[in-house]
């Protein structure tokens, strides 16, 4: 007899979340977060997740409320930009935005011989309103974020830190970590723009779907 196969995504994500919950009995998790540490895990089947997410003091809440309010996301990567459910983020009246593609900011981001990332950020100081920055692959824009934040230029309502890689990686999230900035963080070598994209969703189905 052939296998039945599940084809309902609702029922899929439903399932899987499900089959997550399972994994994690007996694990000590915060409630508080255990939604967004769970959303990451569905996305990347990478159970290491439930250990390394750091939340600073009430930083999902503080993610949340701005949510509320007509934010703008701020994205290192057009990947994780496209990565957010836009549906959602067009009924809570948000938008995301992301400058990497910018030829302005490529040029100039050559000339001064720094990231395209670095510049993105300074280029985000010129966006009105409560800002969320969402980094999974740059650690030069949480570097270019806090510098942006000591110098008064920035005041993040969040900063979801969670890039990938190796050189600087380490670094730049604690780095954030230790700013005073809220933060949610992937500490150590793991992320991805999959992960700064979830982490967003989860903040956003607070809202628009029941726990």
């Amino acid at each position: 007899m052939s296998k039945v196969f599940e084809h309902n995504p609702e029922r899929i994500e439903k399932l899987s979340l499900e089959i997550i919950s399972g994994e994690l009995m007996g694990r000590n998790i915060d409630p508080r977060n255990e939604d967004i540490i769970k959303r990451v895990i569905h996305t990347t089947a990478d159970f290491d997740y439930a250990d390394n997410l750091f939340f600073s003091e009430d930083a999902a809440k503080k993610g949340v409320e701005a949510l509320k309010n007509k934010c703008t996301i701020v994205t290192d990567t057009e990947m994780a930009r496209s990565g957010i459910n836009k549906k959602t983020l067009e009924s809570l009246g948000c938008t995301a935005a992301c400058f990497m593609s910018d030829s302005a900011v490529a040029a100039e981001a050559k000339e001064r011989g720094v990231t395209r990332a670095w510049v993105s950020m300074e280029r985000a100081c010129d966006i009105e309103g409560n800002l969320i920055f969402a980094i999974g692959n740059a650690p030069t824009a949480l570097i270019s974020i806090h510098e942006l934040f000591t110098m008064g230029r920035l005041s993040p309502v969040l900063v979801i830190a969670v890039p990938v890689g190796f050189v600087n990686v380490v670094e730049a999230k604690e780095l954030l970590i230790g700013s005073g900035i809220p933060v949610i963080a992937a500490r150590g070598n793991k992320g991805g723009s999959t992960v700064a994209a979830a982490i967003v969703n989860a903040l956003m189905y607070r809202i628009t779907r029941k726990r």
